[in-house]
């Protein structure tokens, strides 16, 4: 799958790709949001969750960019 047949599924269809490709890499806690990010093939997706609601409000995709910064944060302090 390519980003851009990512980007063109719906809500639902897109969990669904991220529940059958994706590979978990790590999540992340804070500034308000509660996030997951996955890698499938080429390009990463990170998945944002309300914890209030338990309801996921927003879906990013991306290949790179700032959106990795909070995680390779998180990688750097456990070393």
């Amino acid at each position: 799958m390519t980003l851009y047949q990512f980007n063109t599924l719906e809500l639902n269809e897109q969990m669904e790709a991220v529940n059958q490709l994706g590979t978990f890499l790590d999540n992340y806690i804070g500034n308000g949001e509660r996030c997951n990010c996955y890698a499938i093939d080429k390009f990463f997706v990170e998945v944002v969750y309300d914890a209030e609601h338990n309801t996921i409000t927003e879906i990013r995709s991306f290949k790179t960019g700032y959106l990795l910064d909070k995680y390779s944060l998180n990688f750097e302090e456990g070393f």
